[in-house]
């Protein structure tokens, strides 16, 4: 029996000394990796609910910046449109949807200008010939012009008062187009300036919230202010009246701190919400922008050559350069019915005094 307790005695003492025993003390878990994962969690929540508006703070995690970080997070829900957007669009897909009906289509040239029109003799020669296939509107602000030309007579619409960067550009734009349309015959619409010669996701620092809902900042877009557009884009631009009222009331130089100029973001904007596969997304005239001033380059005559009209009309691709605080270059071919074609059909800004200088190299 003695025997028998030693051992069990002995035994309990090796128990004891083995590691592993029943009173295993607790395992130390990683506190700080579950902090971590968690506070990286709640960071990507932050930045889908409420999503950085400067790009100076999405630079801090990418050097794409926001698109990184946009494309990486899944899409926002699709925002219920108002009754107001539902009826504009249900009347804008109606005229999108209607096929041309004239037999004789004629291209509306508009044109908007102060006075008398510089180049109006370039253009009697550039018309020549042509007669029955084109059309012409013009806007005078100022003065009423005095024509060189038999195609230019008795072609002034009413025009009222346009203050550069206000919303009566688009207004006497949308006058011009309304005259235009009369004519059912005219297909094709063109808005041109008295500096013109026939030779071809923005801006969006200037968007005011005040657009909202109808306008999200992600629609937002800045272009040129000389478009050339079909019959069924300018009768929207007619019908329209909901998105042009944000563009009056929000787009001024000047309101909370911004300068947008609504001639340069109504119509881009309006067609890249409204129709935007139906557009070319470059400009048809040709502006140099290189000097980086509130105006592009204009030409002298000592500036006007050969090369100079041959570098502008074989240029087929479009340069961007986006208006974001890290601006991105962006390059891609003009494609007219899918072939890569030069961009531009008419150029700008150029000084009366080379107009004898263009008809020469023009061979007029």
């Amino acid at each position: 029996m003695k025997v028998a307790k030693a051992w069990r005695l002995g035994s309990m003492v090796d128990l004891q000394i083995l590691p592993g025993s029943r009173h295993r003390p607790a395992v130390k878990r990683p506190i700080w990796i579950i902090f971590l994962v968690s506070l990286v969690s709640l960071f990507l929540i932050c930045a889908y609910i409420y999503p950085p508006h400067g790009g100076t703070a999405c630079y801090v995690f990418s050097s794409r910046g926001c698109k990184a970080l946009a494309d990486w997070l899944p899409p926002a829900p699709a925002r219920e449109l108002t009754d107001e957007e539902i009826a504009a669009r249900v009347v804008f897909r109606e005229i999108l949807n209607t096929p041309p009906q004239s037999k004789n289509s004629k291209i509306a040239f508009m044109f908007l200008t102060p006075s008398s029109l510089p180049f109006e003799k370039l253009w009697d020669m550039f018309f020549r010939g042509h007669e029955g296939k084109f059309s012409i509107y013009i806007h005078a602000s100022k003065e009423k012009p005095v024509h060189v030309s038999r195609y230019f007579l008795n072609r002034e619409i009413r025009s009222n008062e346009v203050v550069w960067g206000k919303i009566s550009m688009v207004d006497a734009e949308r006058r011009l187009l309304a005259h235009a349309l009369k004519d059912p015959d005219n297909q094709h619409f063109v808005l041109l300036s008295e500096s013109f010669l026939d030779p071809g996701p923005h801006g969006n620092g200037r968007y005011s919230e005040h657009m909202l809902p109808e306008v999200e900042k992600k629609d937002f877009r800045k272009g040129a202010q000389w478009f050339s557009v079909r019959r069924q884009h300018a009768l929207i631009v007619m019908a329209d009246s909901l998105y042009y009222s944000r563009f009056r009331d929000y787009c001024k130089p000047g309101l909370d701190g911004k300068n947008c100029i609504a001639d340069e973001h109504y119509l881009p904007t309006f067609f890249n919400m409204i129709d935007p596969g139906g557009i070319g997304n470059w400009s048809v005239t040709h502006v140099d922008w290189s000097e980086r001033k509130w105006h592009p380059k204009s030409y002298r005559a000592q500036d006007v050559s050969d090369e100079l009209l041959k570098n502008i009309t074989s240029i087929d691709l479009s340069v961007h350069v986006t208006s974001e605080e890290k601006s991105e270059e962006q390059v891609q071919p003009c494609l007219w019915n899918g072939i890569r074609r030069p961009c531009y059909l008419f150029a700008r800004k150029f000084y009366p005094e080379t107009l004898d200088k263009l008809m020469m190299l023009l061979n007029f």
